[in-house]
């Protein structure tokens, strides 16, 4: 296993939806928030510029550098002009600018784990990893990642520079992953990011406040959680941090919070152990859907 791969924990800490603006709040504070995640033993502090955000990350990380694995993307440019918002970038010119600009907002001299956020339709992905590993060979990172690609893209991929880290959505209601994309990590060895381990925070609502998830599949996990004294949410990050044991490679789940509060919460569910029965009813979830 990459050495890097094993330091980024059991669980990360996603950093996308924080920002300064938190009007006085606390518990919203986004510095408390990452700190929060530090004392509680998370490692990784995951970031991308798309998020504008870095400079934020940055400060807080700031005087704990060495407790922090510090991951961040490239390749989504904004466009408000276009739909969705965002072009895609992944050409070596653009590679070297987006490094330099994060390292700079970071205020780092290396970024541990820096990932192509969006593979391009435009540039072979052999020549965007290629651009990746000379930013590993000059010590600006030490470890390559990728988002939003395909199986085939992966292995392409991996044979021009190791992959440590695949992060792609998964959770109980979203499960796409496990189609080809999983296959290729276990084959590989690449560890998987799963980032909205909680479908988006949807699995956190209250059952009245959940009717986007439907009622049978709801009760199997609200009565897991009644179990564990744990809330529906917590299970369902749960279930995500034993997939590594289902699928025999390294799951990291990567959930993403703007509360303290929530931060702990999360944190907290590590500690749920699902039993190989409950395990069963959860893997049910999605054929009830």
């Amino acid at each position: 296993m990459n050495p890097l791969a094993m330091r980024l924990g059991r669980q990360g800490f996603g950093a996308m939806r924080l920002r300064d603006q938190t009007g006085g709040d606390a518990d919203r504070d986004p510095v408390s928030v990452i700190h929060a995640a530090l004392d509680a033993g998370i490692t990784m502090v995951d970031t991308a510029d798309a998020y504008r955000n870095e400079e934020l990350v940055g400060r807080a990380i700031q005087g704990r550098r060495d407790e922090v694995l510090l991951a961040s993307k490239f390749g989504l440019v904004w466009n408000d002009e276009v739909a969705g918002g965002f072009d895609v970038r992944a050409d070596p010119v653009y590679v070297r600018q987006a490094s330099e600009a994060s390292l700079r907002r970071l205020g780092v001299d290396v970024i541990d784990l820096y990932y192509l956020h969006h593979r391009s339709s435009a540039i072979p992905i052999e020549e965007t990893v290629g651009a990746m590993a000379e930013l590993v060979d000059q010590g600006k990172v030490r470890g390559l990642g990728l988002s939003n690609v395909s199986a085939e893209d992966l292995r392409r991929a991996h044979a021009v520079h190791p992959i440590v880290a695949l992060q792609e959505q998964w959770s109980l209601v979203q499960r796409d992953v496990e189609q080809e994309l999983l296959p290729a990590a276990a084959d590989l060895g690449v560890t998987i990011v799963a980032h909205s381990p909680t479908g988006h925070g949807l699995l956190h609502l209250t059952h009245a406040a959940g009717k986007q998830v439907a009622d049978g599949p709801r009760a199997i996990l609200d009565k897991i959680a009644r179990a564990h004294k744990a809330m529906a949410g917590q299970v369902a990050l749960a279930w995500v941090q034993h997939r590594q044991h289902a699928h025999d490679l390294l799951v990291v789940p990567l959930p993403g919070t703007t509360r303290v509060s929530h931060l702990r919460s999360n944190v907290a569910a590590g500690g749920v152990c699902l039993s190989d029965d409950e395990l069963r009813q959860l893997d049910s979830f999605r054929a009830a859907l």
